[in-house]
């Protein structure tokens, strides 16, 4: 019996090992939270070339034609960096911390905090921070591939517009809004920026791979 036990109690034991949270990795954690703040905040001015409408139609077109700014909020591809950095258990960690804060200590959304903030539209985009870091962070657990970066990034993404575009309707079902505010808001938060989403967060997941390399180098 106590033979039978043993393998139990060494899986255990190991399961508690896994969750032991040392000065290092509460100190990266609070950094991932800083990183998660500063980029709600920042805007990016991502400047490149485009094919104007009236390219094939005749019209007079101007340098500026073929160039377009979308600025960008980087806090998608700066979660996926953090899920990608810290791994599925310490990055929920970040996240949540994250939410906490936001909700009962300091304004740090983007349209400010506290408890009443679940109302807000966008606050589905914020919970869907925790699927999405626990599905990407799963699917690199088996290595830095360029297949599982896409992979986790495509995914990533996905959940977090998924998840907060069903929110969104939710709460606008509470506040009785039109079918015309839902497409609208949809549009401007989850139309062409999830592009800029996917191409970002890949980036940063890419960074996050050669982060993990020199962090290990020196520890």
């Amino acid at each position: 019996m106590i033979k039978a036990s043993a393998p139990k109690i060494r899986v255990i034991r190991k399961q508690v090992e896994g969750i032991r949270l040392t000065f290092g990795s509460l100190l990266l954690i609070l950094c991932c939270v800083f990183l998660l703040i500063l980029s709600t905040f920042v805007q990016l001015d991502v400047t490149h070339f485009i094919i104007p409408n009236g390219l094939f139609s005749g019209a007079d077109l101007q340098l500026s034609d073929f160039i377009h700014t979308y600025k960008l909020i980087p806090q998608i591809p700066v979660v996926m960096f953090v899920g990608a950095f810290l791994g599925r258990k310490y990055g929920i960690a970040s996240i949540l911390l994250y939410i906490l804060l936001g909700l009962f200590v300091i304004p740090v959304f983007a349209l400010g905090g506290g408890p009443k903030y679940i109302f807000e539209y966008g606050f589905g985009y914020i919970l869907a921070y925790i699927p999405a870091v626990f599905f990407a962070g799963s699917i690199l657990k088996s290595g830095f591939t360029n297949r599982n970066m896409l992979h986790a990034v495509l995914v990533g993404v996905l959940t977090i517009h998924f998840i907060g575009i069903l929110y969104m309707l939710f709460i606008a079902g509470l506040k009785h809004e039109g079918t015309a505010f839902m497409w609208g808001w949809i549009y401007a938060q989850s139309g062409v920026k999830i592009i800029y989403d996917f191409i970002f967060s890949f980036a940063l997941v890419f960074a996050a791979k050669y982060a993990k390399i020199i962090l290990w180098f020196f520890m």
